[in-house]
């Protein structure tokens, strides 16, 4: 038998090895371990960060994952600073601590604005007061009506507005005496006031003063304080006749001798004044709110308690 069938003759054996795992031996627990050991320093890193954070920054997190999607597009405190132009990100830096609530610094920068907006507005005010104080005070130098009265024209700047104060004079009343019936040259002074103080948009406010002078004779109950109101009201009538916009006179008391003009001489016969205030906007505000316990009435002496007007003259003089 040829070697050829010799071999041909032999049967194939085809070894199969059978790899068994090695146990303890293997390297898969290793890979098992290291996903364990990174999720527990991914665990302690989220503690340290959660306990690091500031209560601001924890309550903007919550609020991302509550709602990621309305953070993301319209921002939010989970979104860091609301103001920043690009919406959903950004960081103010101006925080102390804790997250900026949305409109935290719209609400401060608007508060600023309006300060300064108020501010620009009493300056822009005192001025335009100031300019209408001089105008009266030339054309008084410049008008033979009331230049003869310069003595008794007063005007000065107050918190209030810019206040004329017609005074009397010793021999040269604005009044008859004991009574609200204006004299002829009384009625001149006021009509040529009433055309410089209806160029202005400012409200106007009218009060009546006396001396300490006790009012006596006429009908019962009749004081200064009812002198003084009429007196005043007496004022505002020939303001109106003089073409000033009866809407522009938003006060009309009288407080009879309680806030002196000379408080050393109760007596002198300048306490009896009539004092026409050209008001600020404030002060404006304050009475169109019916707010007049914030104003000041006239002067910083204390407030008196004013008198109604009335369109009644007194039955009889002192």
């Amino acid at each position: 038998m040829s070697n050829d069938k010799k071999k041909a003759a032999q049967p194939i054996v085809i070894k199969r090895i059978k790899k068994v795992a090695g146990g303890h031996h293997g390297g898969a627990w290793k890979i098992a371990y290291a996903d364990f050991v990174t999720a527990m320093m991914a665990f302690f890193l989220l503690m340290w960060l959660l306990g690091s954070t500031a209560k601001g920054d924890l309550e903007g997190i919550a609020e991302f994952f509550n709602t990621p999607m309305k953070v993301a597009m319209q921002g939010g405190s989970g979104a860091g600073d609301a103001t920043s132009l690009i919406q959903g990100g950004g960081k103010d830096l101006t925080r102390r601590e804790g997250q900026v609530k949305n409109g935290k610094a719209e609400a401060k920068k608007k508060k600023a604005d309006m300060q300064a907006a108020r501010a620009e507005l009493a300056r822009q005010e005192l001025a335009k007061l100031t300019d209408l104080k001089k105008k009266i005070e030339e054309a008084i130098d410049g008008n033979p009506t009331l230049s003869q009265f310069k003595k008794q024209l007063l005007l000065d700047i107050t918190s209030e507005g810019l206040r004329i104060q017609i005074v009397d004079e010793q021999n040269r009343a604005m009044f008859a005496i004991g009574s609200a019936e204006l004299q002829p040259y009384t009625k001149d002074i006021l009509h040529e006031l009433g055309v410089m103080l209806n160029e202005v948009d400012n409200k106007l406010a009218l009060t009546g003063h006396t001396d300490a002078t006790a009012y006596s004779g006429g009908e019962r109950g009749y004081s200064n304080w009812e002198l003084s109101a009429d007196r005043a009201n007496a004022s505002r009538r020939e303001l109106v006749a003089a073409g000033v916009i009866e809407q522009k006179i938003l006060r009309v008391i009288g407080l009879s001798s309680s806030v002196l003009f000379d408080k050393t001489d109760p007596l002198n016969p300048m306490n009896r004044r009539i004092s026409i205030i050209v008001m600020n906007k404030q002060t404006e505000e304050a009475l169109s709110q019916d707010n007049i316990s914030s104003v000041n009435v006239d002067t910083s002496a204390a407030d008196a308690e004013g008198a109604g007007a009335s369109d009644q003259p007194p039955a009889a003089t002192e």
